[in-house]
């Protein structure tokens, strides 16, 4: 029973560990492919298998909802294509462990603009969840690190205002796809597609009106099939099973619980990390052990 009621976590802890899986790919692929190309790509992979899924299935999209379908076309290109940007901004100027810590504040974010928005209410419980779960998350991805990037005050500005302007794009599509899914009958499959097909012709309306990332469009991928089948499987995991995870979780829970959930893939790397050979500090363990309980305190809120 407890497995019936939280799938909305569950799906929300399994797209996590996913995209986990995939941004270790992306790191890789990212030293051959440049970011917006590898995000136009990826966005294309995901949506090939969504339509190939729904042929397959035989889901029929609701005609009689337009709303829901404009809310979640609008909540992709809010968070896919601006907000990814801004994601991958932010790391060229903080780096990935900087930008999301910040990362850390779209649940409270989320919550709070449920609350206003959605009428949605927490108990105690769940609010501990969020806080305890952000805290772990927080702890990890703290851990001080070697970097060479330049942190002068200009520079910690810009990547700020970037991961800020990330996070809170990240929160306003989760608001708006759940109010997409409190007032329509649409799947999450379905909302997975329209959230990604309207994120790829914002990007690529987007590239067309710069005349520089115009030019990006015309290049021709001479990679090995090595970094080919990389990005495709990682497009499998972290864009096309992981968008359709994060819509599911979105659906059947509340809009804090699932952003919350969602921004637990720093601790899914940690495993992955150790099976490739890197050494894990005394440290992330705590902070795993941490978000843990916050989690169970969802689970059970």
């Amino acid at each position: 029973m407890l497995l019936t009621n939280a799938r909305g976590e569950l799906a929300a802890l399994t797209a996590a560990g996913l995209w986990a899986v995939a941004s270790v790919v992306y790191g890789i692929v990212g030293q051959h492919i440049p970011p917006l190309k590898l995000n136009l790509l990826k966005g294309m992979v995901a949506i090939a298998l969504l339509i190939l899924t729904i042929l397959l299935t035989g889901v029929s999209l609701p005609t009689s909802a337009p709303m829901p379908i404009f809310l979640l076309c609008l909540s992709g290109v809010i968070g896919i294509s601006w907000g990814d940007t801004a994601f991958l901004a932010g790391i060229n100027y903080l780096g990935a462990r900087r930008v999301l810590l910040i990362g850390t504040l779209a649940p409270a974010i989320t919550a709070m603009a449920g609350m206003i928005w959605l009428g949605e209410t927490l108990n105690i419980r769940a609010w501990c969840g969020i806080l305890v779960t952000v805290l772990g998350v927080a702890w990890v991805i703290t851990e001080r690190s070697p970097t060479t990037r330049d942190d002068s005050p200009s520079h910690l500005w810009r990547g700020g205002l970037w991961a800020l302007s990330a996070t809170i794009a990240n929160a306003i599509s989760i608001i708006i796809s759940r109010l997409a899914f409190t007032t329509g009958t649409i799947t999450s499959l379905w909302a997975a597609l329209l959230r990604l097909g309207a994120a790829e012709l914002a990007l690529l309306a987007w590239m067309w009106l710069s005349h520089r990332e115009a030019q990006a469009l015309s290049f021709s991928y001479r990679q090995s099939w090595r970094v080919i089948f990389a990005t495709c499987f990682a497009a499998f995991c972290g864009t096309y099973l992981g968008i359709w995870l994060q819509q599911t979780a979105i659906k059947f829970t509340s809009a804090g619980i699932a952003s919350t959930l969602l921004q637990t893939s720093p601790l899914f790397v940690i495993p992955i990390t150790i099976c490739i050979g890197e050494k894990v500090s005394w440290r992330a363990v705590v902070g795993v052990i941490i978000a843990i309980i916050g989690i169970a305190l969802l689970f059970f809120s």
